[in-house]
């Protein structure tokens, strides 16, 4: 018999949990997994990433393999002293979060499209079609 524990539910399903969403349940950084919605069109893919909290400066995107990867940083400082300079509250935050999405070898820096505004950054990356390898016929000379 699973007795229910303090994690949640029973602690089978706690532990299991954990590797899907290791972040969010222990450290509340639900802001961390940069939700995302992705729309398909006809011609690109518009990804709509949640980084509520975040400036403009805090948001690098890479690409590299053909993989887009999305990385976020902030830190806060609410330093707060009484008159004699004694501290009443401090209180620190740094974190990081990324996210990878495999776009393609044949997408390239220049076709993706990005936008940053409101917490939420739209990228737009365009359909392309996989070349296909031509095989290239090498004969020997043969000389005679």
């Amino acid at each position: 018999m699973l007795m229910p524990s303090i994690f949640g539910e029973n602690l089978i399903d706690d532990f299991f949990d954990d590797f899907a969403r290791p972040v969010a349940r222990y450290t509340n950084s639900v802001n961390c997994m940069m939700k995302t919605d992705i729309k398909e069109t006809a011609d690109s893919y518009e990804l709509d990433i949640d980084l509520p909290g975040y400036k403009k400066e805090d948001i690098k995107a890479e690409l590299k393999d053909g993989y887009m990867t999305i990385s976020a940083q902030t830190s806060s400082n609410k330093d707060e002293k009484d008159e004699n300079g004694k501290y009443i509250r401090r209180e620190r935050y740094y974190g990081n979060c990324s996210r990878s999405f495999y776009v393609g070898e044949e997408v390239t820096q220049e076709d993706i499209k990005a936008k940053f505004e409101d917490g939420i950054l739209k990228v737009t990356v365009p359909k392309k079609e996989a070349k296909p390898q031509v095989e290239e016929k090498r004969f020997i000379t043969i000389e005679g």
